[in-house]
């Protein structure tokens, strides 16, 4: 970061159920019960504006009967206005307790068009998201749609918008279907559920590729190095002076479905007791293209007093040949939650480096930054083409940075946590931070939307594909 001085490297109403008829329940599947099946849908969004780059609508389904549903014959409807008689839209989920591989999103145009609604998008589930039993519900459903071309919707005149519904809420302009028959919900006046949806999802295109869903034992598991990863043990920069890179600090568990890989920080005050993490390829053998990354970003410690100048990072980088080499390249993800470098609080940077001198320090880099808090999993997309680098969080164009800051050579892609300093909490008391990686994809020298990424990253994990890399060596 453009502050670091010894750094080497760096790296978010009440609802009307609808009466059920005897010809209805004598079609529901022998999972649920007829007499007593029943579903509730809760809805709230994380895009309010009328008009938003995407529209956002995050999602519960709760079983209210007395027996186990399946979810693989629920299907779920958000109604809405299409921007134009020719526009596309595509569909992503960023997180779902039951893992987006097994959440689906299809859309389909109404026979009967209303005033305010003539697609909607049906949300579904594999056999993998299982069963819901009688008084669960899935958990949160973090879903989001826009337009195939990226300009802005409108939805304004969307059927199933709420605007104020920014925390969950049962929603009945939403609807439930299971085996075809409305449980929950009103859809728009004279449509009902046995419309098919019209609109394939596109498939992002194919290209060399590396893919990795950390799915392994701990820090030792061979397949970490045989898949191209070094977890750090020498000493080094950026951070602490003296401290240590601990390898067994990076540990790996499953959370949602999905594996997850920690990246635990510590220390007790001192560069003795100060332990960083990071994991990074061996080779460096990316450049242009995308890079993507899910990541849980901590505001707090996991156990301790709160206050350490941390820096979390997802990032790509090639090494210093000379100070001022033009030919050096970075590129950042990295968030501080509690300031540093001049800043007193929470902040996200994002940064294009074309090089820096360590001493005395110089940089020549371009940055954006977001003063707020991003504590929580954040869906992180690079991508970088012949005219420019652009940064995504959660789908949103966050900053777009120039052609003079294009890559020269190849870089390897790294995470890393660690401290800047001993300064923003002076306690002896030991502390410890983590940060989370749920995946990492690089596309070889094709730019995807964020939500390509997202049917990538669900394409791999429908078909159990836990790692792959496909990028030639130069």
């Amino acid at each position: 970061m453009r502050f670091a001085k010894n750094r080497l490297r760096t790296a978010a109403a009440t609802a009307t159920a609808v009466a059920l008829g005897a010809a209805g329940l004598a079609a529901l599947p022998a999972t649920a019960s007829a007499a007593t099946a029943g579903l509730n849908v809760q809805y709230r969004t994380s895009a309010t504006g009328a008009s938003a780059d995407q529209a956002e609508p995050w999602i519960k389904v709760k079983n209210t009967g007395d027996s186990s549903v399946q979810l693989s014959g629920v299907k779920v409807r958000y109604y809405f206005k299409a921007d134009s008689a020719s526009a596309t839209y595509r569909f992503a989920c960023s997180w779902a307790v039951k893992g987006c591989a097994n959440v689906t999103g299809t859309f389909g145009t109404l026979t009967s068009p209303t005033a305010t609604a003539d697609r909607y998008l049906e949300i579904g589930f594999t056999s993998g998201a299982g069963s819901l039993a009688a008084g669960t519900d899935t958990g949160d459903m973090q879903l989001r749609f826009y337009q195939s071309s990226w300009q802005p919707l409108n939805q304004s005149d969307d059927y199933s918008f709420g605007a104020a519904q920014t925390s969950y809420g049962s929603w009945s302009k939403i609807t439930a279907q299971l085996a075809g028959t409305t449980l929950w919900g009103t859809a728009p006046a004279g449509n009902g559920p046995t419309d098919p949806p019209t609109d394939p999802p596109t498939d992002p295109p194919a290209g060399a590729t590396l893919f990795d869903d950390f799915n392994y034992s701990g820090y030792s598991d061979p397949r970490i190095s045989a898949n191209g990863w070094n977890v750090r043990s020498n000493s080094g920069g950026p951070g602490v002076p003296g401290a240590t890179w601990a390898p067994e600090n990076v540990t790996f568990s499953t959370t949602g479905g999905n594996s997850i890989m920690n990246l635990e920080t510590s220390t007790a005050g001192t560069a003795a007791t100060t332990e960083q993490t990071e994991v990074l390829t061996k080779a460096t053998k990316f450049k242009n293209g995308t890079y993507a990354a899910r990541v849980k970003f901590s505001d707090g410690p996991r156990s301790g007093p709160d206050g350490d100048r941390l820096v979390q990072t997802f990032f790509t980088i090639n090494d210093l040949t000379a100070p001022m080499a033009d030919n050096y390249a970075e590129y950042d993800f990295e968030y501080l939650p509690n300031g540093g470098w001049g800043e007193p609080a929470n902040i996200l940077y994002t940064t294009s480096w074309e090089t820096y001198n360590p001493d005395p320090w110089q940089a020549v880099n371009q940055h954006t930054e977001s003063r707020q808090s991003f504590s929580g999993w954040h869906d992180l997309v690079l991508t970088i083409d012949g005219s420019s680098i652009k940064y995504y969080i959660d789908g949103q164009l966050f900053g777009t940075h120039d052609a003079a800051y294009l890559p020269e050579r190849p870089m390897s892609i790294s995470f890393n946590q660690w401290l800047i300093d001993l300064a923003g909490q002076t306690s002896t008391t030991a502390r410890s931070y983590d940060q989370q990686v749920d995946y990492v994809l690089h596309i070889k020298d094709q730019v995807l939307t964020p939500a390509q990424v997202a049917t990538k990253v669900n394409a791999y994990r429908s078909a159990g594909t836990t790692f792959q890399d496909t990028v030639p060596s130069s």
